[in-house]
């Protein structure tokens, strides 16, 4: 029974709502910082080196500390392999599938790539000190690198059987996909250390030559016998 003196007594009214405020998801935030700051590493390395850039400058880009981008890819060597990464994704986004094509196109590919990796010194010198230390016992890049040439053999070998069929065998074309990326790798050190090399067209015509050998198969001429 409710008595007349509660009766009398009157609730407070409700505090007003507050304001609803437009919130990103954290793993979308997270997704777009990491973003921005690969884009901002890959402007630093890519003008001042990796060595000569830092993380600080990096940061500063992004408008963070440099304990921030730590805390998205704990280490500078990891930064560059996610940079590393996000180029060669940046490499074929216009190519269909985004990703890098098959047959004889595969090569006009690599030719392209050496091109603009004129165009990107710093990140070049990156990815071929990165490459080199990996080859020291326990190295952290070390699995990363593996995977790479392990995945582009596959790949420039299948488009050698492609483009040669019955005439290039299995183990021919994983020669010549192994020389292609030796040769160019050695080029890029090469330019690095004398910019009077010509990456691009010393590229395309130590692809030509491996890929015309290879597509002879057993009749290819043998200099050295």
């Amino acid at each position: 029974m409710v008595s007349a003196m509660d009766d009398d007594v009157h609730e407070s009214a409700p505090a007003p709502a507050a304001p609803a405020r437009t919130r990103r998801r954290p793993r979308a935030a997270t997704t777009e910082r990491r973003a921005e700051i690969l884009r901002a590493a890959a402007h630093t390395f890519g003008t001042k080196g990796y060595k000569n850039g830092s993380l600080a400058e990096v940061a500063e880009q992004v408008g963070i500390t440099h304990a921030g981008v730590l805390h998205h890819f704990g280490s500078k060597e990891a930064l560059l392999v996610e940079v590393l990464e996000w180029r060669d994704k940046e490499d074929v986004r216009h190519l269909e599938g985004q990703h890098i094509p098959g047959g004889a196109e595969l090569f006009r590919h690599l030719v392209r790539t050496a091109r603009m990796n004129v165009e990107r010194r710093g990140i070049v010198q990156g990815y071929t000190v990165l490459t080199g230390e990996s080859v020291t016992e326990n190295h952290p890049a070390r699995g990363w690198v593996l995977d790479r040439f392990t995945i582009l053999r596959s790949e420039i070998a299948a488009a050698i059987r492609e483009v040669g069929g019955d005439a290039v065998s299995d183990e021919l074309a994983a020669r010549a996909a192994s020389a292609i990326i030796g040769v160019m790798d050695g080029l890029q050190v090469q330019w690095l250390l004398d910019d009077s090399v010509d990456l691009p067209e010393a590229t395309a015509f130590a692809i030509e030559a491996i890929l015309s050998s290879a597509l002879a198969g057993v009749d290819r001429p043998h200099p050295l016998a």
